[in-house]
């Protein structure tokens, strides 16, 4: 368990911030890309030891604080009966849900029997962890699960998932036992937080979200008190209701759209992890040593009361071919300009 990550879940002034970046083991890294020669995506996700390994590997390298569950968000899709493959072009669904085939999914139970190597994959990841690196998991947002059960993707308009709202709440109510089943496995099997990551959420409007997605996100973070945090990319202040600020998330991540000292004045418990624009890390080292200063030395200005909590990240995931010695080097500055 790491120190710095705890003291920053209890808002507990410290120098030094926990650094952990979304996405950190993945497809920039040449550890995970010696694994992938020899293994498919699948399999390094839902062989526990071959998961534990790929998760370990960006901690043991760059010194994350944190480690992440390797894993994807879209597994809970499959285990409906959706169909699910990983191609060169990414994740394909084998149908796209609709109001005539939704009855054909699977029954919730079945789909909560096949996450059960999540759970696996946890407890294989802590084994292999130092035993001051934190472990967190992950779950996909109900609404970003819904986009891609209905779209096969995030991207674009979104009208086939926009136009149809009874569909989405009839989706959610198969969908939410679920989800919840998967949490529990992951807090039972050593995850200190589990994430939820809605990628889609800023594709729509902040009315829709409060009156649509907010409420089924409330109803989980009720269901385990101080032990999620929320990450909407996309979204801006204006989403998010006193009644979201003030439920009891653990924390919550904001994108490189936001101005941290806005987050860190608006949530008065938990961390805020973020926010360094991902894209960023491709700049040229000259180029990028300044962009970073001028980052990090901003965030120091404020006062150390009020960057308490404070988890220093990415505003999103770590991109494709993010040169790896730019990670090295956020990593090592951001903890110099904080000790």
């Amino acid at each position: 368990m790491n120190q710095r990550f705890q003291n920053a879940l209890a808002r507990k002034e410290q120098k030094t911030p926990p650094i952990w970046f979304m996405r950190q083991a993945g497809r920039y890294h040449s550890h995970y890309q010696a694994l992938r020669k020899e293994h498919s995506f699948e399999q390094l996700c839902k062989t526990p030891s071959l998961a534990a390994e790929v998760a370990r590997g960006p901690v043991a390298d760059f010194d994350f604080d944190v480690a992440i569950l390797f894993s994807d968000i879209l597994f809970p899709l499959e285990g409906l009966g959706t169909g699910l493959k990983y191609t060169d072009q990414g994740p394909v669904l084998g149908t796209q849900l609709d109001g005539s085939n939704i009855k054909t999914l699977k029954a919730p139970a079945e789909a909560i029997e096949f996450l059960k190597f999540q759970g696996a994959a946890m407890r294989a990841t802590r084994a292999v962890l130092p035993s001051e690196k934190s472990l967190i998991g992950f779950v996909g947002g109900l609404w970003t699960l819904f986009v891609y059960a209905v779209e096969g993707s995030h991207s674009g308009s979104l009208i086939a998932s926009k136009k149809d709202t009874q569909l989405f709440h009839h989706f959610i109510e198969i969908l939410l036992p679920v989800i919840k089943a998967n949490i529990q496995n992951q807090l039972e099997s050593g995850a200190e937080v589990v994430m939820i990551f809605d990628t889609a959420a800023g594709e729509v409007s902040s009315g829709f979200f409060k009156t649509e997605i907010a409420p089924y996100l409330l109803r989980l973070c009720r269901e385990f008190p101080q032990r999620l945090g929320y990450y909407s990319r996309g979204t801006q202040p204006d989403f998010f209701s006193e009644e979201m600020l003030t439920a009891p998330w653990v924390g919550m991540g904001v994108d490189h759209r936001w101005n941290l000292s806005t987050a860190f004045k608006m949530r008065s418990a938990g961390f805020i992890q973020g926010n360094f624009d991902q894209s960023l890390l491709f700049q040229e080292e000259a180029q990028f040593k300044v962009t970073l200063e001028n980052y990090l030395q901003e965030i120091r200005s404020l006062p150390a009361s009020l960057r308490q909590s404070w988890v220093c990240a990415l505003g999103h995931g770590v991109l494709p071919k993010t040169p790896e010695a730019n990670v090295r080097y956020f990593v090592r500055r951001a903890r110099e300009v904080f000790s």
